[in-house]
């Protein structure tokens, strides 16, 4: 069975934290949803840990901003998500989370097998791979 076409691949390969990579892809990943384009973000890697439930809806307190709360990246994933039924959907390659004990994804990821990730590509009018191939 073929995908559904996408506007926008993003995918996310490795350490997500080792620079402002996640934080691009989301504002990347908004913009486009924003202009009605249908998103498909993939993550490899480290990266994988994103979507995780244990990071629960927020980050750890900020000690120079202690009454601010930040939220986590699996929140804002689950949001997202939620806001854009149907025009984005988020893989997770199951290798890299099997690997790294990472499966218990926030609802709405599917896991996908690493040999998948090329019929992704083909199946996006664009494709951004951000970190470490």
């Amino acid at each position: 069975m073929a995908l559904a076409r996408s506007d926008l691949l993003l995918a996310l390969m490795g350490a997500p934290h080792d620079s402002d990579m996640a934080t691009t892809a989301l504002r990347l990943a908004e913009a486009g949803l924003r202009r009605g384009a249908k998103v498909d973000i993939w993550t490899c890697g480290y990266a994988t840990m994103l979507t995780q439930k244990s990071l629960g809806e927020a980050k750890p307190r900020n000690f120079l901003a202690l009454g601010t709360e930040y939220p986590s990246t699996a929140h804002l994933a689950r949001r997202m998500l939620a806001a854009h039924t149907g025009r984005l959907t988020w893989h997770s390659c199951r290798f890299c989370s099997e690997e790294r004990g990472a499966v218990d994804h926030i609802e709405g990821v599917r896991m996908r097998p690493p040999f998948k990730f090329t019929e992704h590509v083909d199946a996006a009018a664009a494709a951004v791979v951000m970190g470490v191939v």
